[in-house]
């Protein structure tokens, strides 16, 4: 019943996103240069004189019931080739800029920055953002689900920073060839977002709620052509990579290896709106190293996928679903198999059509992986104001199971086929999801689907959700990302706040989620009951206090410590309560720092008690020192559910992973990254220079080394030179 409830509920709410685009009246007229423009951040050139200024931007936070604080001046222009923009930053109060470093992709809360959202179909749903901090490092990515940016996503543009006492200027041009859109469109969304660190204010061109990101598309105005857009043209760039190393496995006690290695990546443009991605002989080794976790956990931990040729309009592939049911997940392919090639067509056919495909082949690995092909059909329909319908089919497919029979686990193939409506109305008050997934894999032919749905009001005050899943024991999806199988899922979730009015406290408010797992026969496996108290201070720092109730009965036996290979029996029932508190210093400081701990029970009767955070201390803008900290103590007493071995036993994971960034200026970057693990037993060092010597074309030196953690002696230990040029044709 209380799925058909949420049914019922999303398609009352769709009902609402017919209404008009909410900023619609907010109009900036571009027209076309009149004079060549140089992108050198000082905005003398005579084309910008006659240009239409955006300006009385309005405040987002603190609150977000007046005209900003401090001024910002937007003019845009384009020509044949580039679209241009000039921000003029006026400062309200003395004092130096506050910027972390000069890093690509910067920390959006801890840097003055200048963003432009961009949507050329003005659908409110996809897009793009540019931007730069106060000392010129660049920003860029791509906006999907109507407000979320992907940072990962690289392209070429150019920009230029000038800063003065009073004011820091930002100029940037973006090719056409850069963008994705359809040329006989004259009217596209668009937002300029302003965040000054000195008076704690972020503010919006077009007025957004302070709930929302300033990048949410549902708020953008419009951006009106003087005439049809130019047509990007014909667009290929091809962009081969050579690489050379050294790397020698100490523990298996082999002798050095000797790497050479090349191969290319190319993009072309179908069409202005519809790009091909090609990869042969890809290679990944200059993409920074995952940010390790400590696992307490019963099942697998997700990492997000950072491999460039698996982002541009990735929401297209990896985001159906939600986090723990997510039918395909790229980091999947090439994990334990090298990429041979692979081929991605994904964009917009019109406004209210996207597509996607994917195929990839990898090859044989050892004497138990075979050679497998991952192909990937996605496609999309606009509804409503902003809503849409999505289908997507997943497949892979492995080839000579029959020679390695009795050496590998890999199934012949695992299918999926996934039917979604993502409901989001006009104002983005209503948000939500319904979702169906079927399986097929040899040998499984019944119970393996999934049904979902959740429904989400946000609004100033209030926020109330709800959300559904059943997954079937049988699903399976070996291209994707299910660590949990076998079980249906609610989740409701309220919070409140509160906005006084004070000198020093922003809002407050309670929340609380409860969290309720069942067996496929409804019998309770899991609860959690959380509440919470959170407070934001006008400086932009935060408080939450925490406590909760936990219950597990254990589907399956169950190590507490991923360490000592001592398993809890399945069926035992266990239960406590916990408590702790999180806080994250104000991003103004040169010295910043956030706390989160938890004190409380845990599994047969245990205690766990745990502090975690970072530190962080930055020499504006070129270095930037960090160190993130997680520490857990679990303490095992005289339990019957116990076993013998973990009885009165103690245990104490750290993980340590102090950092340095060194950005000489925009385009030279070094990152020494050190994590120490103890629940892995590794200590891994990861150094990478990078030099972008030419728009999206890199030179990187990369080096790593894995030690025990009690440094008795080396792992493994590797050294690559990698040079990459991007060469449009």
């Amino acid at each position: 019943m209380k799925f058909k409830f949420t049914l019922l509920a999303l398609l009352f709410a769709s009902c609402f996103s017919y209404a008009q685009k909410k900023n619609e009246a907010f109009e900036y007229h571009i027209h076309k240069a009149s004079s060549p423009v140089k992108v050198d951040g000082m905005g003398s050139d005579a084309a910008w004189q006659s240009t239409e200024v955006a300006t009385d931007f309005y405040q987002v936070l603190p609150m977000d019931t007046g005209k900003a604080l401090v001024r910002t001046e937007v003019r845009m222009l384009y020509d044949d080739k580039n679209l241009y923009l000039l921000a003029v930053n006026y400062e309200k109060m003395d004092g130096p800029y506050m910027v972390e470093s000069l890093r690509r992709d910067f920390n959006f809360g801890k840097n003055d920055n200048f963003l432009l959202f961009l949507d050329p179909f003005d659908d409110q749903t996809n897009g793009f953002t540019f931007g730069a901090n106060a000392r010129g490092a660049q920003w860029d990515g791509l906006l999907y689900e109507g407000g979320k940016a992907g940072l990962s996503w690289e392209n070429k543009w150019e920009s230029a920073v000038q800063a003065a006492d009073d004011k820091w200027v930002f100029e940037m041009a973006v090719p056409f060839k850069t963008l994705r859109y359809k040329p006989d469109i004259r009217r596209w969304g668009i937002n300029f977002s302003r965040l000054d660190l000195k008076t704690t204010e972020k503010s919006a061109w077009a007025p957004v709620p302070r709930q929302f990101p300033t990048a949410s598309l549902a708020y953008t105005g419009v951006l009106v052509w003087n005439e049809l857009p130019p047509p990007a043209g014909a667009n290929v760039s091809v962009i081969p990579y050579a690489l050379s190393g050294l790397s020698k496995d100490f523990e298996n006690n082999t002798g050095t290896d000797f790497h050479k290695k090349i191969g290319v990546d190319a993009k072309v443009a179908l069409t202005s709106s519809l790009n091909l991605d090609l990869t042969v002989n890809p290679d990944f080794s200059q993409v920074e190293v995952d940010v390790q976790q400590v696992n307490l956990d019963r099942f697998e931990l997700f990492f997000p996928e950072r491999r460039q040729f698996f982002l541009e309009n990735a929401d297209l592939f990896s985001n159906y679903g939600y986090e723990t049911i997510r039918p395909f997940f790229s980091r999947r392919i090439g994990l334990d198999a090298p990429i041979r090639f692979g081929a991605r067509l994904s964009g917009k056919i019109d406004k209210n059509w996207r597509i996607g495909l994917l195929n990839i082949q990898t090859g044989k690995s050892g004497s138990d992986i075979p050679a497998q092909n991952f192909g990937v059909f996605s496609l999309q329909r606009r509804v409503f104001a902003r809503s849409n319908v999505s289908a997507i089919f997943v497949n892979r497919q492995s080839f000579d199971n029959e020679d390695l029979a009795d050496k590998t686990s890999v199934t012949e193939y695992n299918r999926n086929l996934g039917f979604e409506y993502n409901l989001a109305s006009s104002n983005n008050l209503w948000t939500g999801k319904l979702l169906f997934l079927k399986a097929f894999t040899p040998g499984l032919k019944s119970n393996d689907q999934v049904a979902a749905g959740n429904l989400q009001y946000s609004a100033r005050s209030w926020n109330f959700s709800l959300q559904f899943e059943n997954v079937g024991e049988n699903f399976r999806s070996e291209a994707g990302f299910v660590p949990r199988v076998g079980y249906n899922h609610l989740v409701p979730f309220a919070s409140r706040l509160f906005f006084p009015k004070s000198t020093w406290l922003l809002s407050h408010g309670p929340a609380v989620r409860l969290d309720f797992f069942f067996d496929e026969n409804w019998k309770q496996t899991d609860n959690e009951l959380v509440l919470l108290y959170r407070a934001s201070l006008l400086n932009r720092s935060e408080f939450t206090f925490w406590t909760a109730h936990n219950f597990v009965r254990l589907a399956s036996p169950f190590d507490p410590t991923n360490f000592a290979g001592e398993t809890l029996a399945t069926g035992t029932e266990h239960d406590w309560n916990a408590f702790g508190f999180e806080f994250t210093s104000q991003p103004q400081r040169l010295f910043t720092w956030s706390l989160n701990t938890r004190n409380g029970g845990y599994y047969g009767g245990g205690k766990r008690q745990h502090f975690g955070g970072e530190l962080g201390y930055r020499f504006q803008p070129v270095v930037a020192i960090g160190v993130t900290f997680n520490y857990n103590r679990i303490e095992f007493y005289e339990d019957p559910r116990l076993p013998e071995a973990l009885k009165n036993e103690n245990y104490d994971f750290w993980l340590v992973g102090p950092r340095i960034d060194v950005t000489l200026t925009n385009k030279l970057f070094f990152t020494n990254f050190l994590q120490f693990n103890n629940q892995t037993k590794n200590i891994n060092l990861n150094t990478r220079l990078q030099w972008r010597y030419s728009p999206a074309s890199d030179l990187f030196l990369v080096y790593t080394d894995n030690y025990y953690d009690d440094l008795s002696g080396v792992r493994n230990r590797a050294l690559v030179f990698k040079l990459t040029y991007w060469w449009n044709l």
